[in-house]
């Protein structure tokens, strides 16, 4: 069968209903051609190698062999672009960060459960996640990962998932400030300063590689927003703590921002900072419609900084699909005073929103997702 310029698509999931489900929603995409269906993780294995496909969705939870088993060995061995479907229970959402780690490019959640009759709710997000995975460079998926030890999987999926401080590996933050070529951005010298950070499809590696690599001492507070559903931010949050120096967590309304800490907005909410006295401390807003299809929204949080001009911001614009963070991005350099580095076409997952950012002419540096962290650092010390 010629396929002309569509994607082929595998489809893995125990349910024949679900396989039969999500083949019908891919086939209504013009750029989309289903070309087979597995069962379990070891069929799935063994059809990526005969099929070829340009894209695969993934089940996590199958009997034989489950989905985090086979993505591993599918991107060891046979890497292609994986679309995880994952439930949103609590080692639903954990082992859905870990598939992240292991090279997976985005996931959808399930909006009821394993035999989900409601998935056309998302059959929208499926079609969108799906093609923008089919045109991923593999490259930036198989990269081996440079940032401190990588925690250990917890097999099989139905068990509960622990995760604990690691110590060591990676390259130490003197080295990084050594392998990091000086730039000439500077951070303000007076001020209380703030790092933001926004980021989307592949965002979870991308922020393992930097926030893993941040040393405790690290003298400012760091906002992120990631696009990523309620249930989903809280595991993330976990995850990056038990991998990292810093403090990471998912934000709470009210509390007191501190350097040295990481604050993940919630999925659902919008994060916003405000000041009462000499302090500042997180707002979190759900009543704020998304923008752009998304709350947390980087664009609300960018502004939410332009109303403290008095502050200084090192901003991140990492990989993504789309262009939040742009708009944000204008409103913070015209009103605010922000150095602001955009991660490189080289390394990004979706070279959507960096590639926005520095077209528009609002990046000082394009840097490496690897020298991210370095650079960081690098201009809070200049």
């Amino acid at each position: 069968m010629n396929l002309g310029n569509r994607k082929k698509a595998l489809v893995v999931d125990d349910s024949a209903f679900m396989r039969k489900l999500i083949a019908d929603f891919l086939a209504d995409h013009p750029e989309i051609d289903v070309v087979g269906t597995a069962r379990n993780g070891k069929e799935a294995i063994e059809k990526v190698k005969t099929l070829k496909p340009d894209v695969v969705t993934m089940d996590i939870e199958m009997p034989l062999m489950n989905g985090l088993e086979a993505l591993k060995e599918i991107m060891e061995k046979h890497p292609v672009p994986v679309v995880m479907l994952s439930s949103t229970t609590k080692i639903g959402t954990a082992n859905t960060m870990l598939a992240m780690e292991y090279g997976a490019v985005d996931f959808v959640a399930k909006p009821g459960g394993a035999i989900s009759l409601n998935l056309h709710e998302v059959k929208e997000e499926i079609l969108t996640k799906v093609a923008a995975a089919s045109g991923v460079h593999i490259s930036t998926l198989t990269r081996k990962m440079t940032g401190r030890a990588v925690a250990k999987p917890i097999v099989p999926v139905r068990n509960e998932l622990f995760v604990k401080k690691e110590t060591g590996g990676g390259l130490r933050h003197e080295e990084l400030r050594q392998k990091f070529t000086p730039i000439k951005s500077k951070i303000s010298k007076t001020g209380k300063t703030f790092v933001i950070i926004g980021t989307s499809t592949g965002g979870p590696r991308a922020l393992q590689e930097v926030l893993t690599r941040l040393p405790a001492t690290i003298g400012a507070p760091i906002l992120v927003v990631q696009h990523m559903p309620a249930g989903f931010t809280k595991s993330l949050a976990d995850r990056l703590n038990g991998l990292s120096e810093i403090t990471v967590k998912e934000a709470e309304d009210g509390e007191l921002l501190v350097n040295g800490t990481a604050y993940i907005a919630p999925g659902g909410k919008h994060l916003k900072f405000s000041k009462t006295g000499m302090n500042h401390y997180v707002r979190l807003d759900s009543v704020e419609a998304p923008r752009m299809g998304h709350r947390p929204s980087v664009d609300v949080l960018l502004e939410s900084a332009a109303e403290s001009p008095e502050l200084n911001y090192l901003s991140v614009i990492m990989t993504g699909m789309g262009y939040d963070g742009k708009a944000g991005m204008e409103l913070l350099r015209k009103n605010g005073k922000t150095v602001t580095i955009a991660e490189s076409a080289k390394t990004s997952v979706v070279y959507g929103m960096p590639k926005a950012v520095q077209e528009a002419g609002l990046a000082d540096e394009v840097v490496d997702v690897h020298d991210i962290s370095g650079a960081i650092m690098e201009i809070l010390k200049a």
